[in-house]
């Protein structure tokens, strides 16, 4: 005799709890999709995510004034995830010198598998809890330092043993995650920052949504830090470092803007502040030399505009007006 099976007796899938692994019902026939409308709704799909972002705004900025404390003792920050995750660690701390003129030992960037794992996946890396707790060991974690997980599932256990043992070592440490972490995950974190832009597009890929919500993040983090501590004068970036023809350029530009001398007395003035267009803006609003004007920025932080109190000059449009 056949069996037959009832209707409450056939077990119903089991979903994840995890947002980033479950299906999205806005692409289940992407597969049958033209180029266009592949596009079309990857756009929409993205729309999410700036929204999911802004929900974030205060743990955000309680990152950014964290940081902002950790840098001006001197101490550090620290990126820590797997995968997708940690290369954006990686990345966004591997812009700091370039950007900003920082040493590359203040944003630091650990990917589970260490940097073979940027271009390598590396399997089973991120499971390894364990591993997480010895790369903070490895890198001379303390208190003072801000040690920011990265894990779009929330659930990643290098990086919980990575805010653990950053806890236990008396750093802050902070959660960034694109859905409802365990509780373990969040006993972990004194920071808690979830921009939940729902499932991607296609299942379980967090590159996606849950990455350029994870990069949107990470931009604010380190750039509302370093504009906390004076690299930026109004929304010039005069702390970077001139180490390319690009950046050589918009040094001097910046400096003719500001200052309104010529491109070559610009050029003079930066050779005189060793390429520091920071340095060099004091120097000619004071008329000082660079390690007068070096002095006067330790005073106050390194803002520039605590020692240089005018506005910098007014945004212009195209055509020459004043934005």
């Amino acid at each position: 005799m056949s069996t037959v099976l009832q209707p409450n007796s056939v077990s119903a899938p089991a979903l994840d709890p995890r947002v980033t692994e479950r299906r999205n019902p806005r692409t289940a026939d992407i597969d049958l999709a033209s180029p266009l409308a592949i596009v079309d709704v990857m756009n929409g799909e993205d729309r999410a995510v700036a929204d999911a972002v802004a929900s974030q705004r205060e743990p955000i900025a309680q990152a950014i004034a964290a940081i902002e404390t950790a840098f001006r003792a001197g101490r550090r920050l620290l990126y820590v995830g797997a995968g997708t995750s940690g290369r954006l660690g990686v990345l966004d701390a591997s812009e700091c010198p370039p950007t900003f003129g920082t040493d590359p030992a203040m944003v630091v960037g650990i990917i589970a598998g260490g940097d073979h794992a940027l271009r390598n996946p590396i399997e089973g890396a991120e499971d390894s809890a364990p591993e997480g707790a010895v790369q903070m060991d490895a890198h001379a974690v303390t208190a003072g330092d801000v040690v920011v997980g990265i894990a779009a599932s929330g659930t990643t256990p290098f990086v919980r043993g990575a805010l653990l043992r950053a806890r236990e070592l008396g750093a802050t440490t902070a959660l960034l995650a694109c859905s409802e972490p365990p509780q373990a995950m969040r006993d972990a974190a004194d920071i808690l920052m979830l921009p939940i832009a729902g499932p991607e597009v296609l299942t379980g890929s967090t590159r996606l949504k849950a990455g350029t919500a994870t990069k949107l993040v990470l931009n604010m983090l380190t750039t509302g830090a370093m504009i906390r501590i004076g690299k930026s004068y109004g929304n010039l970036m005069v702390d970077l470092r001139a180490t390319n023809v690009k950046l050589q350029d918009r040094a001097e530009r910046i400096v003719c803007e500001v200052t309104q001398l010529s491109r070559d007395d610009a050029r003079a003035l930066l050779l005189r502040a060793d390429g520091r267009v920071k340095r060099a803006l004091v120097m000619h609003a004071l008329q000082v030399d660079a390690t007068t004007a070096d002095a006067r920025l330790a005073e106050v932080g390194g803002v520039i505009r605590k020692v240089v109190p005018d506005a910098p000059p007014p945004v212009l449009s195209a055509n020459g007006a004043v934005s």
